[in-house]
């Protein structure tokens, strides 16, 4: 008997989820100078990070020999100014990633279970799997969550549904009436984790606002990130908002010091640049503008997207994909999502963007 026999069954049975390619290794695998290589594969801010965020990691630098906040004070307090909810209605992650781990640890068991849709983000299975509960899929609808079938999906072994919006991958979103009118439909005791990663990236009218929703809604947990618009992929910080009761569930599961020093203060700096999230609000919309237009001009099938990333129909999409990196470029396959003619480019600085869209074109 090996060793690995030893682990629960549920654990034994996940698939690792797979990152995007980093430069480095596309460098050693092709012997391709790294500053030649073009990376549009995991949805980061092409414009880096907020020059307030950058002061503030470089002053944390000082105090790296000292543990993190636990309570990450300072964070929280600018988090709770910012959306009025109370600092005890907020729960610190290592990235929003971290958050969807805890909420699934905190609340599914084995005998439970867990409803997603088909598309949505490959966390989510793998959080509830980890739990050893059960997850139900339920079948997208234009490549989008179908609220409807979501909640007919609800079953009395329920306690938690994920809802990403915008998704990823595939950029679809959920308008503010219909996240309401779903979490209206949703028994009281199910969980409902609202994924808002890319929410920054939304125009005013269509981002939730998460202070009535949580009032009025004490089983939802909302879930967002530094990670994307706030430029802090590197440093791992996000945050679930959600009714006390619910956070300190999540605190008690939670690594003490998951969010380190620098990624706190940085964090805190950025949640107040506004200047940046603006900036990088219009460089994302300008982008997808370029991407657009020139994957109609190939004459490409794409799914329309609320979020930092395009994905694409270019029909077999390893075969591109593979071509693309020898040309330096790297974005997305997601055939592990059921999308195997799809690829997924994050949206860059317009000279990457015509660096795509120029290999793309030499690949079909």
């Amino acid at each position: 008997m090996s060793l690995c026999d030893l682990a629960p069954a549920c654990i034994r049975a996940i698939s690792p989820y797979q990152p995007g390619k980093p430069i480095s290794e596309l460098a050693r695998e092709m012997g391709l100078p790294e500053e030649g290589i073009v990376k549009l594969a995991s949805n980061e801010n092409p414009l880096g990070m907020s020059p307030l965020a950058r002061q503030a990691a470089l002053a944390a630098l000082d105090d790296i020999s000292r543990y993190p906040d636990g309570n990450g004070f300072v964070l929280k307090k600018a988090l709770s100014e910012r959306f009025g909810v109370d600092m005890n209605a907020i729960v610190l992650g290592n990235g929003s990633n971290d958050v969807l781990e805890l909420a699934a640890r905190a609340f599914l068991e084995p005998g439970t279970s867990a409803v997603y849709s088909q598309y949505a983000f490959a966390v989510y299975p793998l959080a509830i799997q980890a739990a050893g509960a059960h997850g139900s899929q339920v079948p997208a609808r234009d490549y989008a969550h179908d609220p409807g079938a979501m909640i007919a999906a609800i079953g009395s072994d329920t306690r938690m549904l994920f809802i990403a919006n915008p998704n990823n991958p595939t950029g679809t979103l959920m308008e503010p009436g219909t996240v309401h009118t779903l979490l209206k439909s949703v028994p009281s005791d199910v969980v409902v984790v609202l994924d808002e990663a890319y929410t920054e990236y939304l125009p005013p009218e269509l981002r939730s606002d998460p202070l009535p929703l949580l009032k009025e809604f004490p089983n939802l947990i909302v879930s967002r990130t530094f990670s994307k618009a706030y430029g802090l992929a590197g440093l791992r910080v996000g945050y679930a908002l959600a009714a006390p009761d619910v956070a300190d569930m999540l605190n008690r599961v939670r690594q003490p010091f998951n969010v380190n020093n620098v990624a706190l203060a940085a964090a805190a700096a950025a949640l107040g640049d506004d200047a940046f999230l603006a900036e990088s609000y219009v460089a994302n919309r300008r982008g997808m503008e370029q991407l657009v237009h020139g994957v109609k001009r190939l004459g490409l099938e794409y799914i329309p997207s609320h979020g930092n990333f395009l994905t694409v129909r270019v029909g077999d999409a390893a075969r591109i994909n593979l071509a693309l990196l020898k040309q330096g470029v790297i974005v997305r396959p997601i055939g592990a999502y059921g999308l195997p003619e799809h690829l997924r480019v994050s949206v860059g600085l317009e000279s990457e963007n015509a660096r795509f869209l120029e290999a793309l074109e030499k690949c079909l």
